[in-house]
């Protein structure tokens, strides 16, 4: 269920679909799809929407909610587009779908990934979403009609004989091209997963230092608290040799019996 911010109303897949199978048949209709105005376009499609599923949503609801969907499947052709052109030899639709999906979530517009697929299976063939591959050319080779051995037109001189034949570079074919570009990809590829490695050998190393630094920071305090312990241990047995000290040299002269017994004992 997707939620429209424009209306404030959400949307279920199914209703995704149906508003573009309406779009698609009132604006592409023969008769009167091209000289069909903007407003006039709109009631139609709202009619025929209401009508095929019974839904309270509006026309300006339908409007915005085409703009949506306008906007991410012309970004999802976009993304085709790209990744047909980068169609390297060996790959199928499978990898061109991924690709797709890489190069529209590279966009940076929030959506990581597609999910249109049943409202573009509606849509894909409708002129303003219609890919248009734009692969190199395939250039044929120019070859000579015949090669003969000797000629016996006057035009040529015996010098042009002894001069080496300059032959012009090849022009690239179609699986050239391809070829050439699987080998960028893949070589791009290889820097990005370089890229990765690099990166994550980089925070390794981060982590290990900062594991290590911990480990010494620990080591650090457990000394000091060592030393804070001995100094409070060496303390408290000083206080109580000063303590016996003045016990000792108490003078019970002039105490009572009881007193004296009580500072005899201790």
């Amino acid at each position: 269920m997707a939620f429209s911010q424009e209306t404030g109303e959400a949307w279920s897949i199914m209703e995704d679909v149906l508003l573009c199978e309406c779009w698609v048949q009132i604006s592409h209709d023969p008769i009167s799809g091209n000289e069909m105005k903007f407003s006039q376009m709109w009631k139609k499609i709202l009619h025929e929407f209401v009508e095929r599923s019974g839904s309270t949503h509006t026309e300006s609801a339908l409007s915005s909610r085409w703009k949506l969907l306008n906007k991410e499947l012309g970004k999802w052709r976009d993304a085709l587009t790209k990744a047909m052109n980068n169609h390297a030899s060996g790959e199928n639709l499978s990898d061109e779908i991924v690709q797709a999906q890489m190069f529209y979530g590279a966009t940076g517009l929030g959506k990581k990934s597609f999910t249109h697929t049943q409202c573009w299976e509606v849509v894909k063939h409708c002129k303003r979403f219609s890919i248009i591959p734009t692969a190199p050319m395939v250039v044929l080779n120019e070859m000579p009609l015949h090669n003969s051995q000797a000629s016996d037109s006057p035009m040529e001189s015996p010098m042009s004989e002894d001069l080496p034949i300059q032959k012009e570079p090849r022009p690239m074919g179609r699986k050239a091209a391809k070829a050439k570009r699987g080998v960028n990809s893949t070589s791009n590829t290889s820097k990005f997963l370089e890229e990765i490695a690099r990166q994550s050998a980089l925070r390794i190393e981060i982590d290990k230092k900062v594991q290590e630094d911990d480990r010494a920071m620990a080591i650090e305090f457990a000394k000091e608290m060592e030393y804070v312990r001995k100094e409070r241990e060496y303390r408290r047995k000083e206080n109580e040799e000063k303590k016996d000290r003045e016990t000792m040299a108490m003078d019970t002269s002039h105490m009572s019996p009881e007193t004296k017994q009580y500072w005899k004992l201790e």
